[in-house]
């Protein structure tokens, strides 16, 4: 008996037939690499075009594709990794030899951290000059390749214009196997701008890999958390990447279960559910609680230094860990580990689990956010908690936002409500700084229908100055929220807490922001705490970009780890 393995492949019409034999005229490799992108479904790339990667940027100019230019490639790498976090698609990032490569890699480890989707492609000195010699190319690496390598997901080698097609095929695959992410092509200048006669890329199939969950380690999974008393869910990154937080939320309700999202997961659960223990996750009252669980299912976390609250979270009961990288199963705790996209494996235990009734589950995750409450309240912190009040109240539910690593960030990740999943984004993977402002940019070009908000501090603003640029020349609708504090204030307040000084490392003289704003283009306003919710609702109403600067000195929450 003959099996046909061709039964879903597309049939050539003998038009299709006649335009493959006679390919158009004037094509390079960089029309593979662009037509190659168009038939796997992109609409969107971005980058900076550097010598070695003309040919790329040549054949952009022949094409549909929507192009957004930033001023530096990191930032370039973080809008591409918003893109891919706000659409779940790939974001394509168009990167140069040696130094443009390399400027990329603080935000390629961000979307690794973060499992954002983002497909780089850099150029390559001239095949001729690689092997490990020293050939004396601009921009030449003896072994480009190695750079990436400990970053990205998988790592892909093009050296003739017949590969471009499979490369990119196989790297967009690999980006959205669960878990997403970066990956990375290299093509050489000469295979990029040589002419081309292989026939125009028909579209390609790049179907991304299902991981599925081992269904008796769905029986085991369903069995504990049926029959457990204390039951508690900790939802994480995987929850909001996989599109899962309805299956999280039908899971919660029929097993009971109170649920605390990750700074990763913020938005996987309705912050004012009766089940909901919200963010608080380094707080000894809701460590304490998450201790106490008989069973307690991880979805879609690694429980890295955050999340298990500095490593002091020591678990009392079974953990059952559904993850789709498979180096974080157990990584950190003992537990029934089950290798799995986290939506999939959810919709499994849904089916499975037996409802159970807990009529006192909310009683007693209101017990803990008051004990919470009252710890934060002690602290005196009002200025702190007003200023997330009144971005909440100033952007609309639908809005996404994008923090960089800045104290105000470090409140938002316990105490906002983001009252829509993937709309609140972070660099707290990697925690590099300079995301807010580019990200924001990235996914005002994913969607320009929607303001954006952007949160910084002095300091990471400073990286991301020359994007204001780019905000202007796209006129993306990004409202940037600068908080002045003279100094790079997380790292002033580590080193007066470990040594009793910052020293003048974390002060930093800045420019005028408002007015550095307005050379650009780009209105903006300075604020004050009590103005604050006004100039910011405002800003974000308007369309196009926009400033937003609030000199304020702020401080953190002290977290509770014994």
């Amino acid at each position: 008996m003959s099996h046909d393995h061709h039964d879903d492949r597309p049939e050539l019409t003998p038009a299709q037939i006649a335009a493959a034999l006679d390919p158009p005229p004037g094509r390079i490799g960089g029309d593979l690499v662009i037509e190659t992108l168009q038939g796997l479904g992109a609409t969107t790339v971005f980058g900076l075009p550097g010598q070695h990667a003309l040919g790329i940027f040549d054949a952009l100019r022949r094409s549909s594709l929507t192009y957004v230019g930033l001023r530096v490639e990191n930032n370039a790498g973080f809008a591409a990794d918003a893109y891919g976090r706000i659409t779940g698609e790939v974001a394509p990032l168009l990167l140069s030899t040696g130094p443009g490569a390399l400027t990329s890699l603080a935000a390629l480890q961000e979307a690794a951290s973060a499992s954002a989707p983002v497909l780089a492609i850099s150029s390559q000195v001239p095949a001729a000059g690689l092997g490990g010699g020293r050939h004396g190319y601009l921009h030449e690496l003896r072994d480009q390749q190695a750079s990436f390598r400990d970053i990205v997901k998988s790592v892909h080698t093009v050296r003739t214009a017949s590969q471009i097609p499979s490369a990119i095929a196989a790297a967009w695959e690999s980006a959205l196997t669960a878990p997403h992410g970066p990956v990375w092509i290299e093509i050489p200048q000469d295979v990029l701008g040589a002419p081309t006669t292989l026939p125009v890329v028909t579209a390609m199939d790049a179907t991304p890999r299902e991981v599925h969950a081992r269904p008796e380690l769905i029986a085991v999974a369903a069995h504990l958390l049926s029959h457990a008393e204390r039951p508690a869910i900790i939802a994480g990154g995987g929850v909001v990447r996989s599109d899962a937080s309805g299956k999280l939320r039908a899971l919660a309700e029929k097993t009971a279960a109170p649920v605390v999202t990750t700074y990763g997961g913020k938005g996987a659960f309705p912050w004012e559910h009766p089940l909901s223990l919200q963010s608080w996750i380094e707080d000894r009252h809701t460590t304490d609680f998450l201790e106490d669980a008989d069973v307690l299912l991880v979805v879609g976390s690694g429980l890295g230094e955050l999340s298990s609250n500095y490593y002091t979270f020591a678990p009392r009961g079974r953990v059952v860990q559904i993850e789709a990288d498979a180096g974080k199963l157990e990584a950190n705790h003992p537990a029934l580990g089950i290798h799995a996209d986290a939506r999939d494996a959810l919709s499994d235990l849904l089916e499975a689990v037996a409802p159970r009734r807990d009529p006192d589950a909310a009683a007693r995750v209101a017990t803990v956010l008051g004990r919470v409450r009252d710890r934060i309240a002690a602290q005196e912190l009002t200025l702190e908690q007003d200023l997330v009040a009144a971005v909440r109240t100033a952007l609309p539910d639908s809005a996404p936002s994008f923090w960089d690593m800045t104290i105000l960030a470090y409140w938002a990740w316990a105490a906002f409500d983001a009252r829509r999943p993937n709309t609140m984004h972070s660099a707290q993977g990697a925690g590099g700084l300079g995301y807010a402002f580019p990200a924001a940019l990235g996914a005002a070009a994913a969607d320009p229908t929607k303001p954006v908000l952007a949160v910084s501090g002095d300091g990471g603003a400073m990286y991301s100055l020359a994007e204001l640029a780019t905000a202007r020349q796209y006129n993306l609708p990004v409202t940037w929220l600068i908080v002045d504090d003279g100094g790079y204030g997380i790292l002033r307040t580590y080193m007066n807490d470990a040594f009793g000084d910052s020293g003048d490392a974390t002060e930093l003289s800045r420019p005028d922001f408002v007015a550095l704003a307005e050379s650009f283009g780009v209105p903006a306003v300075r604020t004050s705490p009590r103005t604050l919710a006004d100039d910011l609702a405002r800003s974000l109403a308007e369309p196009g970009p926009s400033v937003v600067v609030l000199p304020a000195v702020l401080r953190m929450f002290e977290p509770t780890h014994l």
